[in-house]
């Protein structure tokens, strides 16, 4: 008796089998248009994608970079000004990259140059906004973003933001040298401020954590600075 019910079983999964080819046999018949359609637009979108990466994408990239050169040149010569709009032999400043090569890696690249500039020419709220602008990628330049943003903003007078950040730039990324730099900036930030228990928080860390880096040098003298006015 229970052989023949494991028969049937069978038989009906079977016959549900059948069913559901035969309707996908039809549902296929019905719709081969629309499928081959959605196929050949699948196709061309793929396509597309590859073509304009190869050979729009790409080329600008290049481009960028190459036209970049002659800015990036000045501003290692601390050249600011002229890394922002006229950096020599007819090449694009900063700026004219961003504008002309928007999505591109050179362009983002080129909103911290910028932001970097106009910060040590004196621009202090613009070059908070080239430096948000700029997407971080990287230790040092994600590092390094947050850093020179918190030093915007103490020149701005806006404490509070400052130390925002510098505690943004000490947790962005690993590098020792960037990481106790701004430690130690942060510190000194918070004994300006009046709190002396952060700030030997932030040099005993450099300590702790850092301590062949350069700001470890001579911290054991700012530690009893703020211990001794908490």
């Amino acid at each position: 008796m229970a052989r023949r019910r494991n028969q049937k079983k069978q038989e009906e999964t079977l016959v549900d089998l059948v069913e559901a080819k035969e309707q996908a046999q039809d549902f296929i018949g019905a719709n081969q248009n629309l499928i081959f359609g959605g196929l050949v637009a699948l196709v061309v979108l793929i396509g597309g994608f590859y073509a304009y990466r190869q050979f729009y994408q790409m080329p600008r990239e290049q481009s960028a970079q190459e036209e970049m050169a002659q800015a990036q040149i000045q501003f290692a010569r601390d050249s600011f000004a002229l890394a922002l709009t006229n950096p020599g032999g007819g090449n694009p400043g900063f700026l004219d990259i961003i504008e002309n090569y928007g999505g591109t890696k050179a362009a983002n690249v080129a909103n911290f140059y910028a932001g970097v500039s106009y910060l040590n020419i004196g621009n202090y709220e613009i070059a908070i906004d080239y430096l948000k602008d700029f997407d971080e990628a990287g230790d040092v330049l994600g590092i390094s973003k947050y850093g020179a943003i918190a030093d915007a903003y103490g020149e701005l007078q806006d404490f509070d933001s400052a130390i925002s950040n510098y505690k943004k730039a000490v947790k962005a990324g690993e590098n020792e040298f960037l990481e106790s730099y701004y430690l130690k900036k942060l510190g000194m930030l918070y004994e300006k401020q009046g709190q002396f228990a952060d700030a030997e928080s932030s040099y005993e860390k450099i300590r702790a954590e850092y301590p062949d880096s350069p700001e470890a040098r001579d911290i054991d003298k700012y530690i009893a600075r703020a211990s001794a006015k908490k």
